[in-house]
């Protein structure tokens, strides 16, 4: 039986899973101040651990990208996850900062493939011209996870201890896992995809896409893409704002909102829930702006980012605010616009880069993204009990809006195919403006 409109049931499967990675790299920093009471761990060595993950991150994710490429997104997605299961389950078994950081470290070697995965299957699966709004839907399962970890870590914590939380999402992941092995498959040994869904998605990509010959990723060709520096200068510049969103808001809101652990659980996730907003907002955006404004598709991705860095203004005046729920309003907005920006710059990465490259070049972005990331974290684990929180937040607004102008200035659009056919009549699923 074929099913209406499978390619967003296949963006639906990809966005479970990039919950879940979220959710396994969340729950440290929602169990962190209980954990770090426990086994008496200092914000400095927090700021290793954390660290430790990142810089593992950062060195595998173009090594990640390049064994997606290579073997298939359908059983490079499938072993990466099976591996950030085990790994966020012997977390468990920490003793101190300095295992519980190998154990993170071994967490982000294992992590590095979800964003290259998902975005490689979004560019397998998607015409250009749908391509930002899928990538929207995929990329909210990183602010969902986020979203998640408050509520089912603390319940673990209450319930048990930290050890349950660790234990609990190692195992989401290993079922997720299973469900992927069995239901993703590509486009062309997909039996349930329609003919005119199958045309459709096929008309619409760029020939580099569709009709280029089949050879492996290089790194090579990507140093000699100029919108690859683009990406790489915004994703050093952008990175440090979304793994300090992730890393730090618990024990900002304990330590300078001064909540309890309760309270923690009750407001930590809603600036995840705004940046699930922006995830899909700026998907849609782009189509809007490209048939109002009357600009390509690429320009519409940069316009995107414009628009997200300059919502960033919000959290940069968080100290500026004595009240915790102001404070909590003006995160919401960092992590809305942090994430509508973050959603243009894949499409961008997506729409530069040929079939068996563009999780290479999303993972060699990401590595020099989480290397700044990284730089960051260990200045912020300093300089936070120094000068506190709030000037570092208008560092990361700096950043964003510095990113989103050096992709606007420097990116160049790639030549794309001929528009798309219709939509199959009757079809179900989220739809894109048509361009003009």
């Amino acid at each position: 039986m074929k099913i209406k409109g499978i390619r967003w049931w296949m963006v639906g499967l990809v966005t479970a899973g990039l919950v879940v990675n979220y959710l396994a790299r969340n729950t440290l920093s929602v169990a962190a101040p209980t954990l770090m009471s426990e086994l008496s761990i200092s914000t400095e060595q927090y700021a290793h651990i954390v660290v430790a993950w990142q810089l593992c991150y950062a060195i595998m994710q173009p090594v990640a990208g390049y064994i997606i490429d290579a073997i298939g997104t359908k059983m490079g997605f499938a072993i990466f996850a099976i591996a950030w299961s085990a790994a966020c389950a012997a977390a468990a078994f920490a003793t101190g900062w300095q295992s519980l950081a190998i154990f993170r470290g071994m967490l982000g070697l294992t992590e590095a493939a979800g964003l290259p995965a998902g975005v490689k299957a979004t560019t397998e699966w998607f015409p250009a011209k749908e391509r930002s709004v899928a990538i929207g839907w995929f990329n909210i399962g990183s602010s969902f996870g986020a979203l998640l970890a408050p509520p089912l870590v603390v319940w673990a914590i209450l319930q048990s201890g930290w050890e349950l939380a660790f234990l609990i999402v190692g195992g989401l992941g290993i079922v997720w896992s299973g469900l992927w092995l069995l239901l993703y498959k590509h486009p062309r040994d997909q039996k349930r995809l329609g003919d005119a869904e199958r045309d459709y998605i096929l008309s619409g990509q760029e020939a580099r896409l569709k009709d280029a010959p089949a050879r492996k990723g290089s790194w090579k060709r990507l140093f000699k893409n100029r919108n690859f520096y683009a990406i790489a200068s915004a994703r050093i510049l952008s990175e440090p704002a979304w793994q300090t969103f992730n890393a730090w808001i618990p024990l900002y809101l304990m330590t300078e909102r001064h909540m309890n652990i309760k309270e923690v659980a009750m407001f930590a996730w809603l600036p995840f829930l705004a940046a699930d907003i922006g995830c899909v907002l700026g998907g849609y955006l782009s189509p809007l702006f490209h048939k109002y404004c009357k600009v390509s598709l690429f320009t519409s991705r940069k316009m995107v980012m414009l628009f997200g860095c300059s919502c960033m203004i919000g959290p940069a005046c968080i100290g500026l605010v004595e009240s915790p729920y102001t404070a909590i309003a003006l995160l919401c907005i960092g992590g809305f616009a942090h994430q509508t920006l973050s959603g243009a710059l894949y499409s961008i990465t997506s729409d530069s880069f040929g079939k068996n490259e563009v999780a290479t070049a999303t993972g060699m972005g990401g590595m020099f993204g989480f290397f700044g990331a990284a730089a960051f974290t260990m200045v912020f684990g300093v300089l936070v009990t120094k000068i506190g929180y709030s000037p570092l937040f208008v560092v990361l607004a700096i950043f964003d809006i510095v990113a989103a102008i050096v992709v606007w200035n420097v990116a160049r659009e790639v030549p794309q195919h001929d528009e798309p056919v219709p939509l199959p009549a009757g079809e179900q699923g989220p739809r894109t403006v048509p361009a003009t």
